[in-house]
């Protein structure tokens, strides 16, 4: 067919027949109406596979799951045992208190910061009870605090039924009766809907409380101690029983254990050194965590002269009519050891025999007397009245302390043993190494009559744990020296004619005695003086611009014994300045509250 070309249209015009669809086209027609049933048949059972494995395979998985979202279990903590005093009073209290959970760490609320978390829509927090130290610094170190439970120490067996988030004791008391003060947790269930609401209670365990504990520790006497040791920077005082009873374990400087429970809301006391824990945690000069009644040593200068005593007469190196002759110095080549007394006031104490000498503490009767007995013997007698390691007290962190021996000094130093390193042990000097808790307990020894008793704060009943460590010949020379050390004409002066006012104390003519009427006032009827036996010493340390350590070591009654005081008083001067005026307070609250 031909176009005839016009105006609207160009010359050259070509037209092209029109192609049919072919069978290429069809079979893609074909295959996609197949492929859509197909798809849709694939997405129908895979919904019914999942479904019947949702609902029947898996049904009771996601049941649990589901209830687990639906029901909520509560901690409801067990409140904690409380610590008694020897008399019933507490020394511990359960406040009420909550815990705010935060990535996994327990963090202790008190009350007003709770309530305005509740307030402002908070829902997880959890009732528990806090820990409380109504005597603040008195009884830091002995009763010790409770602290969040470490990493390492979940990894104890000891702590194998502990788990994250868990309260524990942390030092002392606390922490040495962790598992009777503990109780066990109980346990209630709920049911909350999506938005965490609770819908009902299905269920409660009750909590057991923890088993309350008395303690040998005496409230009033460790009140009397710690106000008496209120100016000491650093020290330690230890009162006992003869047989083993822990009245007062103070420890200088102190800290508020209510800083570690109370949470950070909480201000201590307007006297308080330390305003919160991160001031007693960075305090590392003065160290007030450490407890120095039982891990401080130190040189026990004098004190342990008491030692020596025992080993030379027990030794059958001496008896009471051995006697040297006081020349106030010893030169030994290069060196001289002298006498306190010559040194101080360029006198000497004449003939000195085994109970001057203690009286006296005449240091050149003792380097003689050390000289005689030997290092070796020394040593043995020191061992055998628990030295140089752990006597055992229920408290973690007790130090075993040192002492030498040439083999000792040889290994460590390097250097043979000289016979001014016999000299300066006699007299408690040189590399020997006591805590304060050692020389309470030789001094119990002197006391009961030569039995030791573990010292211990748990109240109860305990046997000697050895008996007869000294005989009664040396015994009695001992105590006489250290009751004269305490009378006139001896050296701790404080307790010289030592008299408390209470007439309940029946005067027996040794333990007790009447008071003249005329050194004292209108009721001397109502005073009585006490007998005491003690021993003071003054232990040189470091350099020479540094002052001694002050100690004292002392039983009264002199003849029936009923409390065993030992103070130290670090870097502060003469043992009968420093340490006895401490001693001699303690002495008196205990005797006027009998």
């Amino acid at each position: 067919m031909k176009v005839k070309p016009g105006v609207a249209f160009p010359d050259f015009i070509s037209s092209e027949k029109q192609k049919k669809r072919g069978d290429l086209y069809e079979k893609y027609l074909r295959t996609r109406e197949f492929f859509i049933p197909l798809f849709l048949i694939i997405m129908v059972l895979g919904i019914v596979v999942k479904l019947f494995s949702l609902q029947v395979l898996k049904g009771s998985y996601y049941q649990d799951l589901s209830d687990t979202n639906r029901i909520k279990t509560i901690t409801i903590y067990a409140p904690r045992g409380i610590i008694l005093d020897s008399k019933g009073n507490p020394l511990t209290y359960n406040v009420p208190g909550f815990r705010e959970n935060v990535a996994g760490k327990t963090r202790v609320l008190e009350k007003d910061e709770a309530l305005s978390l509740i307030a402002g829509g908070e829902k997880d927090l959890e009732i528990d009870s806090l820990r409380s130290y109504p005597y603040k610094d008195v009884f830091s170190h002995v009763l010790g605090y409770i602290g969040q439970i470490s990493e390492d120490e979940l990894k104890n067996p000891k702590y194998e039924s502990y788990k994250a988030g868990d309260l524990i004791g942390k030092m002392g008391i606390e922490e040495a009766y962790q598992s009777i003060l503990r109780g066990i947790d109980g346990k209630e269930l709920i049911e909350v809907n999506n938005l965490g609401e609770t819908v009902r209670r299905l269920g409660q365990t009750d909590p057991i409380p923890g088993e309350d504990i008395v303690v040998t520790l005496d409230l009033r006497l460790q009140k009397v101690a710690f106000e008496a040791m209120k100016e000491v920077k650093k020290g330690a005082a230890i009162v006992s029983t003869p047989k083993g009873e822990i009245l007062v374990l103070l420890s200088k400087p102190s800290f508020d254990p209510n800083l570690f429970t109370l949470g950070k809301s909480y201000k201590p006391f307007s006297s308080s050194s330390y305003r919160s824990v991160e001031e007693v945690l960075s305090d590392t000069v003065n160290q007030s965590l450490l407890n120095r009644a039982i891990s401080g040593v130190y040189p026990p200068g004098s004190t342990f002269k008491l030692v020596v005593a025992a080993s030379g007469l027990e030794n059958k190196i001496i008896n009471q009519n051995f006697e040297i002759v006081d020349t106030g110095v010893i030169n030994v080549g290069a060196f001289s050891f002298s006498n306190w007394y010559f040194t101080q006031y360029g006198k000497t104490d004449g003939e000195v025999n085994i109970v001057k000498g203690i009286k006296r503490s005449n240091d050149v009767f003792f380097y003689k007397l050390g000289e005689k007995i030997g290092v070796d013997k020394i040593s043995e007698m020191a061992e055998h009245f628990g030295l140089g390691k752990k006597l055992g007290i229920d408290l973690s962190g007790e130090e075993e302390g040192l002492i030498p021996s040439p083999s000792w000094k040889k290994s460590y130093i390097g250097e043979p043993w000289y016979l001014g390193d016999t000299y300066n042990y006699s007299i408690g000097q040189g590399y020997i190494l006591t805590t304060p808790l050692q020389v309470n307990y030789w001094t119990q020894v002197f006391s009961n009559g030569g039995d030791f008793y573990r010292p211990h704060l748990i109240k109860g009943s305990f046997a000697p744990s050895k008996k007869n460590l000294i005989g009664t010949e040396a015994l009695n020379l001992i105590r006489e020296g250290m009751r004269q050390s305490c009378s006139p004409g001896g050296v701790a002066w404080p307790l010289f004619e030592f008299r408390v006012q209470n007439s309940k104390l029946r005067i027996d003519g040794k333990n007790f005695l009447e008071v003249p009427e005329a050194t004292t006032s209108a009721n001397f009827e109502d005073y009585r003086k006490v007998s005491v036996a003690c021993k003071t010493g003054t232990a040189q340390h470091g350099g020479e611009g540094t002052l001694p350590h002050a100690w004292i070591t002392l039983f009264a009654p002199a003849y029936d014994p009923e409390i065993v005081v030992t103070v130290l008083v670090e870097e502060s001067g003469e043992g009968s300045n420093i340490a006895a005026p401490i001693a001699k307070k303690i002495l008196e609250a205990y005797f006027q509250g009998k």
